[in-house]
């Protein structure tokens, strides 16, 4: 007899057959196990596992119970693109990613693989507020008890939301429980941490979820062998004018001040300065964290790193981009409008100024909520965020954005993007404004997010 097992985020092979060795014997991370006479893989290689034996012509007693049929059916009708990317994952072998805009309806394609499968189904969200929203959806649409791991409850159910830190403590535990996995926001994976969720896993079917899945540290490659490939992909352009908005950006350059002028090139020619005599090119995060570990130590490198920060602040927030703000607020007094920075202090200053309910890291959960609700209900037409609202946050619906200030990344430029282009019932164009400080590194900083 071959018994296959969950244990502790492993499958355990019990067997006296010499068939199964050898079988067992091409795969990777297979190693018996003396303790217990067989042999012990880790979790995601359970359907490698159960292939290579029944390969053999055995029929295993097989404990994990990932297969249960919980006959599921969705009202949806799937558009086009979301069928053809539903289909692009079956046939990669129910194992791979997705990649579409924010406001693709990523959601619906997950509920279409959960209708396919019809088998137990964990989803795993990086944020409390995004687990609420999957659960609302599944229970509506499937009529069933869905199960929740994070924000202070731990109830299991044959489908269950968890978000990525619960997943992590728990999938040790619960990681043979089901036949499908949904990771959204599949990027995250890209964290070491949270690699070991999909080890821990047994689930064959795996589906990730995302509108930017290369990452500039090239992590995106192992979330492609713990999860699959990118399997299907469609930008902003692919959907804008049919099923999402047509849109536009533009950009405003704006001027330092004198005052301000002076301020941004003193701290940047002492920061430009040093790197030319430190080695360091600050062309990769790591030569910025080998800055940072110098200047516990080094007062020359202490000294370049406030005068960086000091001239980003300048770049970022300056005198004029408040200014150009409020005549553009003005402008769109009759419009939704959603303005982003990357400063709580800047954030701030625009609420007291402008009396727009601003949104922050410190903003609390049931305060960011009715600060939202009221700007879904149309109480509110404006709000402004510093960075809180670029992924894992149910945004409604904007037709203008305001980009103030940002980093380079191209998913934050996407997600921040991706707010302004649910489509419009008048078929109007969403409109985002991105505000550059011109002849600073904020130029560079533009270019490369897009």
């Amino acid at each position: 007899m071959t018994t296959l097992r969950f244990e502790d985020g492993t499958v355990h092979i019990a067997t006296e057959d010499e068939r199964v060795g050898a079988a067992l014997a091409g795969l990777p991370s297979v190693e018996s196990d003396p303790r217990s006479g067989g042999y012990r893989a880790p979790a995601m290689q359970y359907a490698a596992i159960r292939d290579a034996i029944e390969a053999v012509g055995i029929d295993p007693d097989d404990r994990i119970g990932t297969g249960d049929d919980l006959s599921l059916s969705t009202a949806y009708d799937l558009r086009e693109y979301q069928q053809a990317a539903l289909d692009a994952w079956l046939d990669a072998g129910s194992r791979g990613v997705v990649e579409l805009p924010t406001g693709a309806g990523k959601t619906v394609l997950a509920v279409g693989a959960m209708v396919a499968h019809s088998v137990p189904t964990l989803v795993v969200v990086p944020t409390i507020d995004l687990q609420d929203q999957w659960i609302r959806e599944l229970e509506t649409e499937f009529d069933v008890p869905v199960g929740r791991f994070g924000g202070g409850e731990q109830r299991q159910e044959a489908i269950t939301v968890s978000t990525y830190d619960s997943a992590y403590l728990r999938a040790d535990a619960v990681g043979g429980d089901f036949g499908l996995v949904v990771f959204d926001e599949v990027h995250h994976l890209g964290g070491e941490g949270y690699q070991d969720i999909p080890r821990f896993l047994t689930a064959p079917a795996r589906l990730g979820l995302t509108a930017t899945f290369e990452r500039p540290d090239g992590a995106h490659e192992r979330v492609a062998e713990l999860v699959g490939p990118r399997v299907y992909h469609l930008d902003v352009d692919d959907l804008a004018g049919e099923h999402l908005a047509d849109y536009e950006v533009r950009r405003i350059e704006v001027e330092l001040t004198s005052e301000e002028r002076e301020t941004y090139d003193e701290a940047q020619s002492t920061f430009v300065n040093y790197l030319k005599s430190s080695g360091l090119s600050m062309q990769s995060g790591s030569d910025y964290q080998k800055l940072v570990m110098r200047s516990g130590n080094d007062p020359r490198a202490r000294e370049a790193l406030l005068a960086k920060q000091r001239a980003r602040d300048v770049m970022m927030n300056s005198d004029a981009k408040v200014d150009k703000l409020g005549r553009l607020l003005a402008r769109h007094r009759d419009d939704r409008v959603i303005i982003f920075t990357a400063s709580t202090d800047l954030v701030y200053r625009i609420a007291r100024r402008f009396l727009v309910p601003p949104i922050t890291s410190e903003t609390g959960t049931k305060e960011r909520r009715e600060i939202l609700a009221r700007f879904r209900d149309g109480t509110y037409d404006t709000v402004v965020a510093a960075n809180v609202l670029d992924e894992g946050v149910d945004v409604p619906d904007a037709n203008v954005g305001i980009l103030l200030s940002g980093s380079g990344s191209e998913r934050e430029f996407t997600q921040r993007l991706g707010r302004i282009l649910r489509p419009k019932a008048d078929d109007s164009t969403a409109l985002l404004y991105e505000l550059v400080s011109v002849e600073t590194a904020e130029e560079r900083v533009a270019d490369r997010r897009r």
